[in-house]
């Protein structure tokens, strides 16, 4: 019975399916198609009954996770181990209806793994392909761990750093995205800062790597794969740029110094005795918060950017609003502002003492609210 079932079934590769939809930032090359980043995937309208994708999975330490939607509801969730092989999305399922079937990478662009990789080479179907309706909306997030959905999945207790904690559907940005019913973009990295890292690293920041396809990844692997291109923004303009970033500059200040294994150089976001910012350093970081904004409008022409910020806590507020003041006056540039996003709370805190998913569905809740106000004007 299985072998008949599966006589049934036609092999496609990527490229000869007319009506698939990509998501996430990726190279373009669909032979085979990359998965960089948190959020990204394939989503398809299947008329049929079981559809097939052929994966290929490779890691040295974290291993990539997905989670399976049908007509935007989660039906599954697992862990991809290592090798080249087909995993069943849907099967049974009435052929004659069209199903909207959506693949998500839940895990984010693993920086501290040069050898994780997400690779989609192919699908088997037993029915035809239908038009993927295009969005109206299309919004970018960048952030770090909240943005990855750390935290996100997993009982409060658990602590260990894996990829299982992960999650890019019980996540602001996917529940945002829904409810403004916007094609969105994650670019994110745990423990990365706008300046620094949590550690005091100056290297984990994300605007140094923005303009690449993924470039905070590492190794030839990636290298590859197209990970260090440049990236044609022209491709994909949104209309909302949502950046949730200053919550591990806030913490490099509590930090021991980071020194540098190469030049043995330190570096540290200080602290003066009374507990204070010391204004050299938060000077730094506010400079750091205008460049980025400049950066970001290079390359985002018409889009609304919006410095979102608070799922952890907001010490670094004021701040933020002083470097977006400073970048509004000297650029006349009106379309940018700050929002607080709602703080986790006991009730609401996750896996990892990150925000868990009642946590996100807060911050999508207010966030959604104001940028739909946004778009709209």
């Amino acid at each position: 019975m299985e072998n008949r079932d599966q006589e049934k079934l036609k092999q496609y590769a990527l490229s000869e399916i007319t009506h698939l939809k990509v998501h996430g930032r990726t190279t373009g090359n669909l032979a085979p198609l990359t998965l960089f980043w948190t959020g990204s995937g394939i989503e398809l309208n299947a008329k049929g009954s079981e559809l097939w994708i052929e994966v290929e999975v490779d890691y040295d330490q974290y291993e990539p996770w997905i989670t399976v939607l049908i007509n935007s509801a989660p039906v599954s969730r697992q862990m991809l181990t290592k090798g080249r092989y087909w995993v069943c999305l849907v099967r049974g399922m009435n052929p004659a209806k069209i199903k909207n079937v959506r693949v998500v990478k839940d895990v984010q662009a693993m920086s501290g793994d040069p050898g994780c990789s997400l690779r989609i080479h192919a699908v088997k179907f037993d029915g035809a392909f239908m038009p993927v309706e295009d969005k109206s909306v299309k919004i970018e997030f960048i952030g770090d761990s909240i943005t990855s959905g750390e935290g996100a999945v997993g009982a409060r207790e658990e602590e260990d750093w894996i990829p299982m904690w992960f999650s890019a559907v019980d996540n602001y940005t996917y529940m945002t995205a829904e409810a403004l019913d916007a094609e969105y973009r994650v670019i994110s990295q745990s423990g990365w800062g706008v300046l620094t890292s949590w550690d005091n690293n100056p290297r984990g920041n994300i605007p140094d790597y923005y303009g690449q396809v993924c470039g905070l990844l590492t190794g030839a692997g990636n290298e590859a794969l197209g990970a260090f291109r440049e990236h044609d923004f022209s491709s994909w303009q949104p209309d909302a740029v949502v950046v949730n970033l200053g919550t591990n500059d806030a913490g490099a200040f509590t930090n021991p110094a980071w020194r540098d294994p190469v030049t043995g150089e330190t570096y540290k976001q200080r602290l003066n005795e009374d507990g204070t910012y010391n204004e050299e350093d938060l000077r730094a970081f506010e400079r750091a918060v205008e460049n980025f904004l400049g950066k970001l409008r290079k390359n985002n022409g018409h889009a609304h950017i919006v410095w979102a910020y608070g799922m952890i806590g907001i010490p670094l507020m004021p701040a933020i609003y002083r470097a977006v003041d400073a970048y509004i006056r000297a650029t006349g540039d009106r379309r940018v502002s700050v929002f607080q996003l709602p703080d986790t709370t006991e009730e609401t805190v996750g896996s990892r003492t990150h925000p868990g998913k009642r946590a996100h569905v807060q911050a999508a809740e207010a966030l959604s609210g104001y940028l739909g106000g946004i778009l709209k004007g």
